[in-house]
């Protein structure tokens, strides 16, 4: 056995095992924490393959942004996970038959098992040999896939508006904009002038007359 066999052994076994972790674990932040491992042995096996890019989006992207998000908002957010867990049966053979899904389509692609022999696929665009990994996924990235990198980056933003607005809390000490208030404002009740009398400060206990 070769190192690089000795490694791929190890970063599949480990990837293999945190992701059961993370389904098994019983308290969602030691999930997310099995999720950041999972995300840094999956980059230690792009490495292997030569797709150093890939491997290192993956922990730049995924473990230091979106897990990291992942772990501020369950932190932040008060779950009662007790009272989520007591509808897990009910949604059992749901979940069960969606990971059946998953299964076969596992199988299907693991095994090259082929639905229809006659028809041409194209999995990619084909690339150069005379370049680099990370210029080759730019040129495919910026060209071919440029649609679906736009919607992409739509569907980040959607997440981090949503994070914003979950863990957002209204307090009554603390002064916010009425956003609807200021739009609506005239003229006349933007700007107020006030009489002061000479030598006197102005107080708002005052009944000054508001002078238009």
């Amino acid at each position: 056995m070769t190192l690089p066999d000795l490694f791929f052994y190890l970063y599949a076994g480990v990837c293999v095992a945190s992701a059961v972790m993370v389904i098994v674990a019983r308290n969602p932040v030691h999930a997310v924490l099995f999720l950041i491992l999972v995300f840094v042995n999956s980059a230690g096996l792009f490495m292997l393959m030569g797709a150093e890019f890939l491997a290192l989006i993956l922990v730049i992207v995924y473990v230091g942004a979106v897990a990291v998000l992942f772990l501020f908002v369950i932190m932040m957010l008060d779950i009662d996970f007790k009272q989520l867990r007591q509808g897990f049966l009910r949604y059992l053979p749901f979940g069960m038959l969606v990971g059946l899904v998953f299964l076969a389509e596992l199988l299907l692609l693991a095994g090259g098992w082929v639905v229809r022999p006659t028809v041409v696929k194209n999995v990619t665009a084909p690339i150069p040999t005379d370049i680099g990994n990370t210029e080759a996924l730019g040129l495919v990235l910026y060209t071919t896939y440029i649609h679906y990198f736009q919607i992409a980056g739509v569907v980040l933003l959607v997440s981090m508006i949503g994070a914003i607005v979950l863990t957002m809390r209204h307090r009554s000490s603390v002064k916010r904009q009425n956003i609807a208030a200021q739009n609506a404002r005239s003229p006349e009740t933007a700007i107020a002038v006030r009489k002061v009398t000479s030598g006197q400060g102005l107080r708002e206990q005052d009944s000054a007359e508001w002078v238009q």
